[in-house]
C-alpha cells in the first residue's frame, strides 16, 4: 500500500508568506491544507503555490470562531487525514493611536491574533495527542511572530497586546504538549517581509533589506524537520540590516 502523504495546514493564508510555506512544504512532497476567511481568495493560490499537481487544497476557515476551526480540521481530516504540522499564520493589524481606538477595533485585533491562535492550537493539539495516544509520531505547531510580540510601541498596541499573547500561548502550549511528542514553536519576524510582486532593486544585496517569503518558509520548514533531541522553542529571523 502506498504510504499516505504527510499533511501540512496553513491557518492565514494568503500571497505573502502564506504561500511560500505552502510552495516550501509541497516542495518536500506534502499535502498542503490552506484556510483563510475567504476561500475565494485561495483557489488560485492553491495551484499557484503547489505548483507540482499533488494535495494543495483550500478551505473556508475563521480563525476566530470555534465552531469555524472545530469543522475546518473535520473536513481536513476527512480529505487528506491528519496533520502532521499546523502553522497559525493569521494576522490584523490596524495602526491607531490609543485614544481613538475603539473597543471593537481593539477586540477583533485581539481575537485574530490570539485567539485564533488558541483555538487553531488546540485543535491541532487534540489531534496529534490523540494519534500519539495510539501510538502514532506527535507533530508541530508553528505560530507566526512578530516584533510587536516582544515589546509595544506607540499606535502598535492592536497589534502588539494580540502578539504577546499568541507568544505565552506557544510557550504554555510547548511546556505542556512537548513531553507528550509534540514540538511548539513561535517564530519572531522582525522586520518587513517583502511583498509579493515587489519591484527588484538591482546591486550587491539587491532586495536583502527585507524578509524573503521564501527563506522565511525555509526556517519554518527546519523547525519541523529538527529531531526531538534538539527542539527549538523560539526562533527569531531579520534582515542583516534590522536594528535590534
Amino acid at each position: 500500500m502506498e504510504q499516505q502523504r504527510k499533511l501540512a495546514v496553513i491557518v492565514g493564508a494568503g500571497p505573502g508568506l502564506g504561500c511560500a510555506l505552502a510552495r516550501r512544504f509541497g516542495k518536500a512532497e506534502m499535502n498542503v491544507a490552506m484556510a483563510a476567511r475567504n476561500v475565494d481568495r485561495l483557489e488560485d493560490l492553491t495551484l499557484e503555490c503547489s505548483g507540482i499537481g499533488h494535495g494543495a487544497k483550500a478551505y473556508a476557515c475563521d480563525a476566530t470562531d470555534e465552531a469555524s476551526v472545530e469543522d475546518f480540521f473535520r473536513h481536513v481530516g476527512e480529505d487528506l487525514g491528519e496533520p502532521d504540522v499546523v502553522i497559525y499564520n493569521a494576522g490584523a493589524f490596524v495602526p491607531r493611536g490609543i485614544l481613538e481606538t475603539t473597543a471593537e477595533e481593539f477586540e477583533r485585533c485581539w481575537k485574530v491574533l490570539c485567539l485564533g491562535g488558541f483555538l487553531v492550537g488546540r485543535a491541532a493539539a487534540r489531534g496529534m495527542v490523540a494519534r500519539t495516544g495510539q501510538g502514532g509520531p506527535g507533530g508541530t505547531i508553528l505560530f507566526t511572530g512578530a516584533t510587536a510580540s516582544l515589546r509595544g510601541g506607540a499606535g502598535f498596541h492592536n497589534l502588539a497586546v494580540g502578539k504577546f499573547g499568541l507568544r505565552a500561548l506557544a510557550q504554555s502550549m510547548a511546556r505542556e504538549l512537548q513531553p507528550r511528542g509534540i514540538h511548539v514553536a513561535h517564530v519572531v519576524i522582525d522586520g518587513r517581509i517583502r511583498p509579493s510582486g515587489a519591484v527588484e532593486h538591482t546591486g550587491e544585496h539587491a532586495g536583502d533589506e527585507m524578509l524573503d517569503p521564501s527563506a522565511i518558509a525555509d526556517a519554518y520548514f527546519q523547525l519541523y524537520c529538527q529531531p526531538r533531541s534538539a527542539w527549538t522553542l523560539e526562533m527569531d529571523l531579520r534582515p542583516w540590516v534590522e536594528k535590534f
